[in-house]
């Protein structure tokens, strides 16, 4: 019966959006909508406790999406400004990013430029007050909700600022237009490269690359270009077409959507003319690079105009688009899949063929499919996009992952900038054995939380041990030596991390002073990606060898 009521609920969701779609035999639409109409009715007049109606109607919706794929959802009219503000890029507000910890909401860092900037918000401020209300103890949707506004209106806000002597400060800022620039860093790397940051695909995306790329392009040194598209989760569709465009001619096929039925086949072919379809160009991708920025990646790859550097892309072959519904709702729902100019699909989960658990899983290399680029090189479908390049990166040790995670390089960060008026420029900072040893000591060791993974898999073992029966005096006596030699020492382990722990101090340090554009700036000298990208764009017989071009 829950089932049938969920089905019911889709279609009285989708009403003409899917209706028409699914072929379903009226009489069953008709008699799965009156079964959960009678349903709902008889809830509210006879439970024994009052329903909310929109609590319930929005589980219920929530559950019948959830089996279908994460993309698709229901946005009520609340929740939409969010949605709209990815699609074009602006919104009413102050212009600030904020994070949630310790159960309270905090500036994690003020937008080059914006209101917040000018009216003093720093990183690390603590939201006491927005408007006379206090807001300790709310999520961040809510206080960015408050913080959020019509362009030109004034907002209060109470903050405590952390290591100042007056840390409880009133500050009134006007809210304006913010624009979410996709672009935020464009520049020179390594002597000769242009290097252009893309974090998202908006409406603005293709004209800032492409002012980017013009700029860059007057500039004598630049002989190569790099577009970094890592932790680029996607955007609008027609974006990547644009973006793709900038360096494909007219005309040339980036990808093609194919929705249900025959006829609902749709071909995305570039519009405008190119800025420069010859100059060598590599993309960087990641696990975090999705959607659209596979769009990207992939056709460029498939046309042999790019090669791709990093590591496997997310694997999202999936487009939405939003369909109105009554109540000004809308309902964000994957209406097609696409394909890039090879003919391959890059979707890594079937979300139609799931376990009987419910769960799903990243299709086999076993069963993924190869295709040819325009030049003849083997891709392959059903997992992401592979990079013609692989780039290794080391992994994460367990204390940087605890400092980061706990926010003690943030917070060091926060600290170094209320005692420091300013720092060299971005590529010239450098964490000192003085800026190190005083980190060190800004760490509290009785509040500094250890994963101690190897301590925790040994007592495991030690236990099994002793169940199994083999734990005697020589067994026990190799387990203490074991548990001697697991045990954590911090000093010992943040001077046998420095390096990979400076990195971070280090970019949270210039993200005080120069904000994102200086901590992408801080973060390119030491990038390995941009390090293999830049050896196969300097080497013009490696790049044409690995795109396996015909002249």
């Amino acid at each position: 019966m829950k089932k049938l009521g969920l089905f019911a609920l889709a279609c009285l969701v989708g009403g003409s959006i899917i209706g028409g779609a699914t072929r379903s035999n009226k009489a069953e639409v008709s008699r799965n909508l009156d079964i959960f109409n009678s349903l709902y009715k008889v809830l509210q007049t006879t439970y024994v406790d009052t329903i909310d109606a929109e609590k319930s109607i929005g589980t219920a919706i929530d559950a019948m999406l959830s089996e279908l794929d994460p993309y698709t959802e229901y946005i009520p009219e609340k929740d939409q400004e969010t949605f709209m503000t990815i699609s074009t890029g602006e919104y009413g507000g102050i212009g600030s990013f904020i994070m949630e910890r310790d159960r309270n909401v905090y500036v994690s860092e003020p937008q080059e430029g914006s209101p917040a900037m000018k009216a003093g918000l720093r990183p690390g401020d603590l939201f006491v007050k927005i408007d006379g209300d206090t807001v300790l103890g709310w999520k961040s949707d809510k206080v960015s909700s408050k913080l959020k506004g019509q362009a030109g209106t004034k907002v209060k806000v109470t903050v405590k600022r952390p290591y100042v002597a007056d840390s409880i400060i009133d500050i009134e800022i006007t809210r304006a237009k913010i624009k979410v620039h996709p672009v935020p860093y464009y520049g020179v790397t390594r002597d000769n490269i242009g290097y252009i940051f893309l974090s998202t695909f908006n409406e603005k995306s293709a004209d800032e690359v492409r002012d980017a790329l013009i700029e860059l392009k007057k500039d004598p040194r630049v002989k190569s270009i790099i577009l970094d598209l890592r932790n680029n989760g996607g955007g609008i569709l027609e974006g990547a077409v644009k973006v793709a465009g900038l360096f494909v001619p007219k005309g040339t096929e980036i990808v093609r959507t194919r929705g249900k039925g025959l006829l609902n086949e749709k071909i995305y072919k570039t519009t405008s003319n190119p800025v420069d379809t010859e100059i060598p160009l590599a993309v960087l991708i990641n696990a975090g690079s999705a959607s659209s920025a596979e769009i990207v990646a992939g056709a460029l790859q498939d046309i042999d105009r790019a090669v791709i550097v990093g590591n496997t892309s997310f694997g999202k072959g999936l487009v939405q688009s939003s369909r109105p519904l009554p109540y000004n709702g809308l309902l964000k729902v994957t209406v097609a899949k696409y394909y890039i100019p090879s003919g391959r699909l890059i979707q890594a989960i079937d979300y139609s063929n799931r376990k009987p658990d419910g769960s799903v899983a990243r299709i086999p290399d076993s069963l993924t499919r190869e295709f040819k680029t325009l030049h003849g090189r083997t891709v392959r479908d059903g997992g992401g996009i592979t990079p013609d390049i692989k780039v290794d990166y080391p992994d994460a040790t367990r204390i940087t992952y605890n400092i980061v995670r706990d926010n003690w390089a943030f917070d060091y960060a926060t600290r170094y900038a209320a005692t420091h008026d300013s720092i060299p420029a971005p590529d010239k900072f450098i964490v000192t054995d003085e800026i190190y040893d005083d980190f060190k000591r800004f760490i509290d060791p009785k509040k500094f939380s250890y994963d101690k993974v190897c301590e925790t898999m040994l007592a495991d073992l030690e236990k099994t041990a002793t169940t199994e029966g083999y734990m005697n005096d020589t067994a026990r006596a190799q387990f203490d030596v074991l548990r001697g030699l697991l045990k954590h020492d911090l000093d010992k382990d943040l001077n046998t991390n420095r390096k990979e722990i400076s990195d971070f101090i280090a970019n949270e340090i210039v993200g005080r002073y120069y904000n994102q554009r200086g901590q992408i700036i801080e973060s390119l000298r030491g990038d390995i990606a941009v390090d293999s990208a830049s050896k196969v764009l300097n080497d013009t017989a490696r790049y044409r060898k690995t795109l396996n071009a015909k002249k």
